[in-house]
This record gives structure tokens, C-alpha cells and sequence, in this order.
């Protein structure tokens, strides 16, 4: 197809759900991409975090070549060693537990609400971290006097932040702290408390005997790279523990490496009752994954919850092929030492262009406020090839393959520094 009738067939045949960059990229390898037209750009947000070892790796090519020839799908009544060998994968990098599979980070997220609420509705509320159960059922009187049951929702509340992203779902966009994520599609499901982010007064204000659990994102990523602090997060599982209140991490973004660790926690000296996962988890293929703690994994049983093509064969190949490249390529090493370099450069433009306001993040995941509209900044430096992202209107957000280079570091800041350059 040509370009423009491409461009035609979407306006006429898709829906416009997205703001669209005019570019049609048809090929990709590490963090390059070509366009239709053969020019050459270097990626520095590939799909949110998606691509964290660059685009078509081999040892994740090598995966779904291999399995894609003998077996695309099984449904979950059955069984299929790659399923299972991720799901040990997972639980050996992150904590005792149990995997729910799935396909998005939404997905991923939904499936922790249901398991919070369903574990809220057998469980009350503790003064001293103890556990303890109620039945959630009660009797009244019918309007003919006789007695009928009534099921109680126990605990179904959850506290989550204000700049907080958690999916497009509806229960996950309730829990989303962003008016205008929701705006045009309430009313909202109940029982999604928003908070200040690293408030933890507001968070205890917040509590009450309806509360199951506290769900946030460590660093806030289309909230505008917004860092949890570690005090707070310490405060945070402390108070869940005296409340027996689960806490539920969205490491949606932060996960597989993105924050110079397996998983974003790991900085913090806590462990999750509950965690999600998706995005880079797949190499480039859809999967979301909701890790929960031991106690936790037998809460959901057969036909309370599920996902057809969830964990699938070529998938889960895809993932492991994502963990090999990980060991044996040393790839959070690299994105330690590659993140500090990123960072260094980057505050020495800082200290060049005064636009920039302040560089946050953590790894390969840094955000660069501006005192302007970023923009025109996005586009300029598209131009010139080199794809970034903006979000909240004036936060830029970098977040190359964890496999960059210093020599791409480099011509990326070149573009940058470019783009400030004449602006000024």
C-alpha cells in the first residue's frame, strides 16, 4: 500500500484512539526503526517500555520462530510446559507465590482488584496485623417477615494516588487518578479512593473499615515520572501490615529491568502482597502477569476469573527469551551504568538551557520537565530522528532499550541539544 492510501484507510476504517504521529515504520533491530521511506530514526520510548531489549531480539525471535511452527495456542484447561517454566521464572526473580496470566498491564490489574475484593469479603479490618475472618453475610426482615439472606461486600475499597495510571479498563481507569482518563465514561465503578502520592498521612486518613487494600505505581510514569519516596513506601507496607491491607504494586512499566532492577520493589527493601507486570515482560508480544503472594494464590478459583489466550505457547516463549537475553546478556548492568550516564548528560543540558526544570526517574526511566509545552520539542526532535514521548503537557519521558549504548546516548542528546538549541 502506498502512503497516503494508508493514512486514508485508517481515517476510514479505525477508530481514532489514538493521536497519531505521521510515520509508518516497517522495520526494526535494537533501538532503530525505518519508515516506509527508508529514513533511519532512533527509538528512546519504544511503545511505553515494550521494547526493553530494542526491537525483533534474538533471543527472543528465536523463541516464537521455534514455537510458532509447532503449537500457537492452548486454552487454559490445559497444560503446556512454557506456561509453566515462566511461571517458575517469575516466582524465582520476584517472591513465593502464585501467576495469574494475562495480556496487557489492564488486564494484569483488573485481575489484583478482583483478587483484593474477594479477599476483602472474608477478611475485616486489624488494629494489630492480625487476621481475621468474617462471613460477609447477614439476614433482615422481608417485607412478608420472613428472613432472606443478603450478601455483604465486606472490604472492597482501595486507595490509590492522584497522577496515578493503571489501564483503560473500566475498574482499572476508577482506579486511575486522571479526570480526564475518565471523563466521558462515568459513572465510575465504586470503591476507588484517591489519595496525594507520597502523602502518607492522607493515605491513613483515608482507611476505614471498607478498605481491602493500596494499590500505586513506584514511579509514576504518565503521571509525569513521578518518584515514590522511600520512606513513604517503607510507611506504606508497615501500615499495611498493622491493617491487613494488601499492597498492590503496578510494575506495569518499572518491571523486567526498567529501574536498573528485576523489579522496581527491589529498591525499596519491601515485598508486594500482590504485583503486576507487563509491557517488556513479552519482548514486543502481549502479556500481563498478576504475581500474588502464597497465602494470597488460592483465593481465585476455577470460573471466578480468567483470560483466553492468557500465557499462551508463543507468548511465554517470548518471555523466556526475554529472561535469557537478560542473564546472559547482563542487561541490568547495563542499565544501571547506561542510566547514570543518560542522567549525567542530560543534567548537563540542564545546566546549559534553563528550560529544563528538573530530571527525575530511576535506570532507563527518566522524565525531563520543562518550563514549556513539550510538544513542539517532541516534534522537532522526530524531525531530526530521534522518538521521545511527552506527558502531563510538559514532562518528556526517555525510556530506551535497557540495551542502549553509550554511542546511542549519544547522538540522542546530539538531537536533543540540537532541538534546545533552537528554541532558545
Amino acid at each position: 500500500m502506498k502512503v497516503e492510501e494508508i493514512f486514508q484507510v485508517y481515517k476510514e476504517n479505525i477508530m481514532p484512539t489514538y493521536n497519531k504521529v505521521p510515520l509508518i515504520f516497517v522495520k526494526g533491530k535494537g533501538s532503530r526503526l525505518w519508515d516506509i521511506h527508508g529514513k533511519l530514526y532512533l527509538d528512546f520510548f519504544p511503545g511505553w517500555g515494550v521494547g526493553s531489549l530494542g526491537h525483533c531480539h534474538p533471543k527472543v525471535m528465536q523463541g516464537v520462530r521455534d514455537q510458532i511452527s509447532k503449537l500457537i495456542f492452548v486454552p487454559n484447561n490445559y497444560y503446556h510446559p512454557f506456561q509453566a517454566k515462566l511461571a517458575k521464572e517469575l516466582i524465582y526473580l520476584s517472591f513465593p507465590g502464585k501467576v495469574f496470566f494475562a495480556n496487557s498491564g489492564a488486564e494484569a490489574n483488573e485481575a489484583a482488584i478482583k483478587l483484593a475484593r474477594k479477599f476483602g469479603a472474608s477478611t475485616k479490618l486489624s488494629a494489630n496485623g492480625e487476621q481475621s475472618r468474617t462471613i460477609g453475610v447477614s439476614t433482615k426482615l422481608s417485607a412478608n417477615g420472613e428472613q432472606s439472606r443478603t450478601i455483604g461486600k465486606g472490604r472492597y475499597e482501595i486507595i490509590t494516588f492522584q497522577n496515578a495510571f493503571h489501564g483503560r479498563t473500566l475498574a482499572a481507569l476508577a482506579a486511575t487518578g486522571q479526570e480526564k482518563y475518565q471523563s466521558g465514561f462515568e459513572p465510575m465503578p465504586e470503591g476507588f479512593i484517591q489519595v496525594k502520592f507520597n502523602d502518607l498521612a492522607a493515605v491513613k486518613q483515608a482507611v476505614t473499615d471498607k478498605t481491602v487494600a493500596v494499590m500505586l505505581e513506584l514511579i509514576q510514569g504518565e503521571g509525569g515520572v513521578n518518584v515514590a519516596d522511600k520512606d513513604f513506601v517503607l510507611a506504606l507496607r508497615k501500615l499495611c501490615d498493622e491493617k491487613n491491607l494488601l499492597l498492590i504494586i503496578d510494575e506495569v512499566q518499572t518491571g523486567i529491568g526498567r529501574t536498573a532492577k528485576m523489579f522496581g520493589y527491589q529498591h525499596y527493601g519491601i515485598t508486594p502482597d500482590i504485583m503486576t507486570l507487563a509491557k517488556a515482560l513479552g519482548g514486543g508480544l502481549p502479556i500481563g502477569v498478576m504475581i500474588a503472594k502464597k497465602e494470597l494464590g488460592d483465593i481465585l478459583t476455577p470460573g471466578m476469573h480468567a483470560s483466553t489466550f492468557g500465557g499462551g505457547p508463543v507468548i511465554c516463549r517470548a518471555a523466556l527469551g526475554v529472561f535469557k537475553a537478560m542473564q546472559q546478556e547482563k542487561i541490568l548492568k547495563n542499565c544501571k551504568n547506561m542510566g547514570e550516564y543518560l542522567l549525567e548528560k542530560l543534567n548537563l543540558l540542564k545546566n546549559a538551557y534553563p528550560l529544563i526544570q528538573e530530571i527525575r526517574g530511576m535506570g532507563l526511566m527518566l522524565g525531563v520537565e520543562l518550563s514549556i509545552a513539550g510538544k513542539q520539542i517532541v516534534q522537532k526532535c522526530i524531525q531530526q530522528g530521534l522518538l521521545i514521548n511527552c506527558t502531563h503537557d510538559k514532562v518528556l519521558r526517555l525510556m530506551p532499550a535497557l540495551n542502549v549504548t553509550k554511542k546511542e546516548i549519544d547522538q540522542a542528546i546530539g538531537i536533543f541539544r540540537s532541538v534546545l538549541a533552537n528554541r532558545q
